[in-house]
């Protein structure tokens, strides 16, 4: 019996995970539960998992669950705040952590499960994109098992030997190939890109994401970060990763060989997939997915991606090519920018220019520590409000 604490239960990731979780009651239980303010959500998941530890963002968050737990005969303890991420990602009784907190405020948490050697089920991109250097040192020190949950990286993972060494030469690895849907505005026209509004940009043709993560696969940042991710994760330079645009998402990513082989993991596009190969690794259980026809798939379709319409991508590349704290730079100003365009503060197409501003503005540093990549991650953020303010969104302009 695993026994599992899921960080950002109330998202996507986290309610996939529980629906694998309650399939197998006979392998898993539930230690701890997090979310940031859904307490409704999170006291129904309290009602039917019964976590030892429930945390939420903030005091008055931690009261409101306390009362509905109470008026619910629940003894689940109720800890809000930072540090008590940090507590239910390294505690003892814990075997299991999924760290799917979207954004920076999941580093920290993710950093305690690794440093305590506990199986990291990573969705949280920031960890890697952030402080690469840093989480992999922390796994390699603690004997962390490090499980990728992004479709993608699952995939890669998946494709690769078992006693892969992150050093692609040694298993004849020569480029690792990152699928992506290329979002709701693939065939769009780009000179109207400027006119995209929140609800169009979150309407993902395959997946169904949250906010923020549909806006990144819009501009695709999130296969930019995916490219960094998978530079830590699997040891390759950026020269090895590619990117490559596959509409029908069936192929979530592909490994190629010395020897002319291409190895690829296919499947239904269901997080619940790359959920249940971490949670079993490294057996196989039910996840609730269906099995993939590929008669009815009938094609699969590839093509490069256009930096022009994707100028987010070429960033990411950018970033990753700088190192040291560059990286986090990029991830803060996208955070803003992103917000600020859900917010109707800034056009679609002022977000990667909000990015590339802040990234020519900043000096990066080594991501020495964990202090050093939140001083960048803070600078970021300030820069890019500043630009943000400084801009007129464009379609409010035309309207006005």
């Amino acid at each position: 019996m695993q026994s599992i604490t899921i960080l950002g239960a109330t998202g996507s990731i986290g309610v996939s995970t529980l629906d694998v979780i309650a399939r197998h009651p006979d392998r898993y239980t539930v230690y701890a539960l997090s979310a940031h303010s859904r307490v409704d959500e999170l006291a129904a998941q309290c009602r039917q998992f019964q976590p030892k530890v429930a945390v939420v963002g903030s005091a008055d968050a931690a009261d409101q669950l306390a009362a509905l737990l109470r008026a619910m005969n629940l003894d689940t303890q109720v800890a809000w705040g930072e540090q008590a991420l940090c507590d239910i990602a390294s505690a003892g009784e814990v075997d299991g952590v999924m760290a799917a907190i979207v954004g920076a405020a999941g580093l920290a948490p993710t950093l305690a499960a690794a440093r305590a050697g506990k199986k990291v089920m990573l969705a949280n991109k920031e960890a890697l994109v952030m402080s690469g250097q840093l989480f992999m040192d922390a796994v390699a020190a603690s004997g962390a098992t490090l499980l990728p949950i992004d479709s993608e990286h699952n995939a890669i993972f998946q494709c690769l030997p078992a006693d892969y060494r992150r050093v692609p030469a040694a298993a004849g690895v020569t480029k690792i190939l990152l699928t992506a849907s290329g979002g709701p505005f693939l065939k769009r026209a780009v000179e109207t890109l400027d006119t995209v509004t929140p609800a169009e940009a979150c309407k993902h043709p395959k997946w169904v994401m949250g906010p923020k993560i549909s806006v990144d696969s819009a501009t695709m940042m999130n296969k930019g970060l995916e490219v960094i991710e998978a530079h830590w994760l699997f040891g390759a330079p950026a020269a090895q990763i590619e990117v490559v645009i596959h509409p029908q998402s069936v192929i979530h990513s592909m490994v190629s060989y010395a020897d002319g082989s291409v190895i690829a993991e296919l499947g239904n596009p269901d997080m619940r997939t790359p959920i249940a190969n971490a949670l079993a690794y490294p057996e196989r259980i039910a996840s609730g997915v269906a099995q993939l026809d590929l008669t009815q798939v009938g094609t699969l379709q590839f093509e490069k991606p256009d930096f022009k319409r994707f100028p987010c991508l070429a960033l990411a590349y950018d970033a990753l090519q700088a190192g040291g704290t560059a990286p986090a730079l990029l991830n803060a100003a996208n955070e803003v920018a992103v917000q600020a365009f859900l917010d109707e503060r800034i056009g679609f197409r002022q977000i990667d220019r909000v990015i590339a501003g802040v990234m020519d503005a900043l000096p990066h540093g080594p991501a020495s520590s964990i202090e050093a990549v939140m001083a960048q991650d803070a600078a970021a953020r300030a820069a890019a409000e500043r630009a943000i303010a400084a801009l007129g969104h464009p379609l409010k302009a035309a309207n006005a």
